[in-house]
């Protein structure tokens, strides 16, 4: 049921290999046992033996109703089954994120950071006072592998936490002025690249784009994050959630 799998620890250089095959054997993660986000008397508490994953984990199991928006009637792949298949469109997509998200990843690893790391601050950054059960909506990880990640970043100073103000269990995050440079570097690169695609192109075609990327979103169930930027027209503004 498992493959094998090996994973890398970029900032330590430690390997860890866990093979599940054949079944039969417990699950992965033990969440009683395990909880990097059982309460304290402090903040959030994390597993100290951090491995930086997140970005291979799989996302946590999609909800009910989750998925492809699909014709009435239409089952799983049957849009491709009379040679209909966007071959085009597809391996497009698979380039054209390629390069728009490598563009962060040598900036990043200067730091020991990964992709699910500019993801996290991200969000952070553009929506202060998210809260974690809201990020987990928003990145559709597991618990352990934000975990992993979201303490590198408070512990190393780019985010932190702060009890909500009418709910002292809550915790918000918020990401410092730290947190805020590398964000605005990073959006920097990838807005040059953006700019660039664009330069050749008319208004009414980047409203196309626009339109495009809006109608591959799945908005049946949209978390809060998504709310607010659908909500936006061209984009989300900055704001709490």
């Amino acid at each position: 049921m498992f493959r094998a799998m090996s994973t890398d620890n970029r900032m330590g250089g430690a390997v860890s290999t866990v093979s599940r095959a054949n079944s039969g054997l417990r699950p992965l993660v033990s969440l009683n046992a395990n909880d990097y986000f059982a309460a304290s008397g402090g903040f959030i508490t994390f597993n100290r033996n951090y491995v930086n994953m997140a970005d291979i984990n799989m996302k946590a199991p999609q909800r009910p109703g989750s998925g492809p928006v699909r014709a009435p009637g239409q089952r799983t792949g049957e849009a491709g089954a009379a040679g209909e298949l966007r071959w085009d469109i597809i391996e497009l997509l698979f380039f054209a994120y390629r390069d728009f998200v490598g563009d962060a990843d040598a900036v990043l690893a200067e730091f020991g950071f990964g992709r699910a790391h500019h993801r996290v601050i991200h969000f952070v950054h553009r929506y202060p006072g998210l809260k974690v059960a809201d990020l987990l909506d928003v990145l559709r990880i597991t618990k352990q592998s934000l975990g992993r990640v979201l303490k590198q970043l408070v512990d190393e100073g780019y985010i932190v936490q702060k009890a909500g103000d009418s709910d002292k269990r809550q915790r918000l995050l918020f990401a410092t002025a730290k947190g805020e440079a590398l964000v605005a570097k990073l959006a920097g690169l990838q807005t040059d690249r953006i700019n660039n695609a664009l330069s050749e192109m008319s208004a009414g075609d980047a409203e196309i784009v626009r339109r495009f990327l809006r109608n591959m979103i799945d908005l049946r169930e949209p978390d809060k994050v998504l709310q607010i930027i659908m909500a936006g027209g061209k984009g989300g503004t900055r704001g709490t959630v």
